[in-house]
């Protein structure tokens, strides 16, 4: 059964940081590409960061995240994180961990909250 369950979001000052996790069941994360998009309410879907199969394993992030937030994985736990610094009131969304496998596989969403 495939299973995306994303952690480690809350509310956090901005300037600060946070580390979200997706565990991942039912694939290896080795073998598909792996995003992390956030939304926030009345408003599209946003992909942020995203990271290609190994071996290759190029990341791309959309220009709003770049120099700030890193996508990265761990085979061994088969997981992928969302290291996010230098906060912004503007990065306040839920964020979502996404496989495209045989079908788009989503998460449920965690909620990250950047405000004073």
């Amino acid at each position: 059964q495939v299973q995306l369950v994303e952690s480690g979001g809350g509310l956090v000052q901005p300037g600060g940081s946070l580390r979200l996790s997706c565990s991942v069941s039912g694939f290896s994360i080795r073998t598909y590409p792996m995003r992390w998009y956030r939304e926030v309410l009345g408003k599209e879907r946003e992909l942020v960061a995203a990271i290609t199969p190994i071996p290759q394993s190029i990341t791309t992030y959309a220009d709003s995240v770049k120099g700030r937030f890193t996508i990265s994985r761990d085979k061994s736990r088969n997981a992928v994180y969302l290291q996010m610094n230098s906060l912004k009131p503007e990065d306040t969304a839920v964020y979502y961990c996404n496989a495209q496998i045989w079908y788009d596989a989503w998460g449920e969403g965690t909620q990250v909250t950047v405000s004073s």
